[in-house]
């Protein structure tokens, strides 16, 4: 792979080339990126979708929509020290227009969006819509479907859906978000179909990154991008873009450090913890007086995440730089932490993190009604578009294929067509909106 096709302007339906020398630098492409995904809607649905704790009624518990933004400043940091080492070590980018801040600008947009396709109630939301067809009421659909269609809906996966998100077609809409193929290549955690699943340990194959229904796009891009092929077989399977460890080294700091964070301020775990485990991480560049001078916990811990994210930006950075030779050439297989001199450090912090957060009593129930809620929506809502499309609706499917956005009120020939248009909708919904249409339907309305 090669840097200046990895940076590559196109968006989908351009028929001529776009050159980094001819971009308007006050309304700069990848930066164009951003603002799509900022004022989409289904970005501002993740205002009210679980990062932490599903339908947290506490005024400061991330929500995705905050969790984006926080990643999206990290990956921007990220971007701009590796990009000012890449622009110096390869000139040639610089005499064809390129700056460190478009690598700053790609991996920003690209980690805004790196959530978008993540349905209510957190993961446990994909397990549910996946559990839906595996073991419940879906599993009918089972022998209408291809290998690659069926392992699409049991494996519901977020990443893919979000790729779905921000290149769909639909009528009078082409391209979804016309982003950059270089902010959706840096978006691609996991550039392979849903099959073969997990064949080998390479950060690759730990989950999938497109739907059948987007194959076509994806190798567009692959193509275009020039990701290698990542294996020689029918399957198709590409090697990550390179930014895409920067996006994800940001997520991974992030939700280390600052789920770690909620977690002490909701009082779910020890501020003793905080002391003990992210002192290990900032030990180097703490200023003990600064810290001693802070009265609250709060104030006490928000400086401790500060100094931790800043020595694992860095720290992400160099691993970035010593190994991109091996990146480009598709031959690193772990994420950028995983080979950090904190790793001992994270793991703790996640252990800690997963015992008394992620399987407190308060998640566990929520994300328990979230697997009710989300089963029922979706029996509903695929019976009825099935019904219309075979024009058997009763009077309960017209009312009820009524309560779907127009967007997806479209006629799909095809049944896997039909099955995805319900998945998008019940995926794009936020927490509470689930809530209440579930409501909805069993009549609980008044």
């Amino acid at each position: 792979m090669n840097w200046e096709q990895l940076l590559s302007l196109k968006k989908f339906g351009d028929t001529k080339k776009r050159y980094r020398k001819d971009e308007n630098e006050t309304r700069l492409g990848f930066e164009v990126d951003y603002d799509r995904i900022i004022f989409s809607d289904s970005f501002r649905s993740l205002q009210d979708k679980t990062q932490v704790i599903p339908l947290s009624k506490t005024d400061f518990v991330h929500t995705r929509l905050t969790h984006s933004l926080e990643v999206s400043v990290v990956a921007r940091s990220l971007g701009r020290i590796v990009g000012k080492q890449i622009i110096e070590k390869y000139p040639e980018l610089k005499e064809k227009g390129y700056q460190a801040n478009d690598f700053g600008a790609i991996v920003a947009a690209a980690a805004l969006a790196h959530d978008i396709g993540n349905p209510p109630f957190g993961h446990s939301g994909e397990k549910a819509i996946g559990e839906y067809f595996k073991s419940g009421n879906g599993q009918q659909y089972k022998s209408q479907l291809t290998d690659k269609q069926w392992q699409d809906l049991i494996d519901f996966e977020g990443n893919a859906n979000g790729f779905k998100i921000l290149t769909e077609n639909r009528e009078g809409v082409e391209g979804g978000l016309r982003l950059s193929y270089a902010t959706l290549g840096a978006f691609m955690k996991y550039p392979k179909e849903s099959l073969p699943k997990k064949p080998t340990n390479h950060i690759v194959d730990k989950k999938y990154g497109v739907f059948q229904s987007e194959v076509t796009i994806f190798e567009d891009l692959a193509k275009e991008l020039g990701l290698t092929k990542f294996r020689n077989d029918e399957h198709l399977a590409y090697n990550r873009h390179p930014l895409t460890f920067l996006v994800e080294a940001a997520d991974d700091i992030c939700y280390t450090i600052i789920d770690f964070e909620d977690g002490i301020n909701l009082g779910l775990i020890d501020e003793s913890y905080a002391l003990e485990y992210l002192m290990s991480l900032v030990k180097d560049t703490i200023n003990s007086k600064k810290y001693h001078q802070l009265k609250t916990k709060k104030d006490r811990v928000s400086y401790l995440r500060a100094l931790a994210i800043g020595n694992l930006i860095h720290e992400a950075a160099t691993i970035f730089m010593k190994n991109e030779a091996k990146i480009l050439k598709g031959e690193f297989q772990i994420s950028l932490l995983d080979k950090c001199k904190y790793e001992a450090q994270i793991n703790d912090i996640l252990k800690i993190s997963v015992e008394k957060i992620y399987r407190s009593k308060e998640v566990i129930e929520k994300e328990v009604a979230g697997y009710k809620i989300l089963s029922d929506l979706l029996a509903v809502f695929i019976s009825a578009i099935n019904n219309s499309y075979n024009n058997t609706m009763s009077n309960y499917d017209k009312l009820i294929i009524q309560l779907l956005p127009e967007k997806f009120q479209q006629e799909k020939e095809h049944l896997y067509d039909r099955i995805f248009l319900v998945c998008s909708f019940v995926a794009t919904i936020s927490d509470s909106y689930a809530v209440l249409l579930h409501k909805k339907i069993r009549g609980e309305v008044f």
